[in-house]
């Protein structure tokens, strides 16, 4: 199995395919709350973009963006299916901290379901601590917001 790991953009083409499976998951989880959650996920502005491929398939993603002067945001965190349980997240989210810490950031925050169980327990299991609802994400009962400092 020959993992590889890069640093791209949004117009990564493995990626926007990782992001249209991302977001039918999302789709299904989210159910009535997927069309609000989806206008904070435009990926046509995203300059640091991670991808993990195993054998040449993309089967990983993820982002950070911008969030303040020392913080950025984890956005599109993403793991096929069939590929889940293999350590794919933890390689993409150590990379985009790297990266983050790299680009001169204190920390990361991010936002995810409390549907998706499997997510929440993953940022948990990587060390980081829920805060405060931030931002679109205030009111929202389903979210859960997390930070790690870096």
């Amino acid at each position: 199995m020959k993992i590889e790991i890069i640093r791209t953009n949004s117009e990564n083409p493995d990626f926007i395919n990782l992001v249209k499976q991302l977001d039918g998951y999302l789709k299904i989880m989210d159910g009535a709350e997927h069309d609000f959650y989806n206008k904070f996920n435009n990926i046509d502005v995203l300059k640091n973009v991670v991808v993990v491929s195993v054998d040449k398939k993309a089967v990983g993603c993820g982002a950070i963006k911008k969030f303040d002067n020392t913080s950025l945001e984890v956005k599109r965190m993403f793991v096929s299916p069939d590929e889940r349980g293999k350590g794919i997240a933890q390689k993409v989210l150590q990379e985009l901290e790297t990266w983050a810490k790299e680009l001169g950031y204190k920390k990361c925050v991010l936002e995810t379901g409390k549907r998706q169980v499997e997510a929440v327990k993953f940022y948990q299991k990587c060390n980081y601590k829920v805060i405060e609802n931030y931002g679109q994400y205030k009111e929202m009962e389903n979210s859960v917001c997390f930070e790690k400092a870096l």
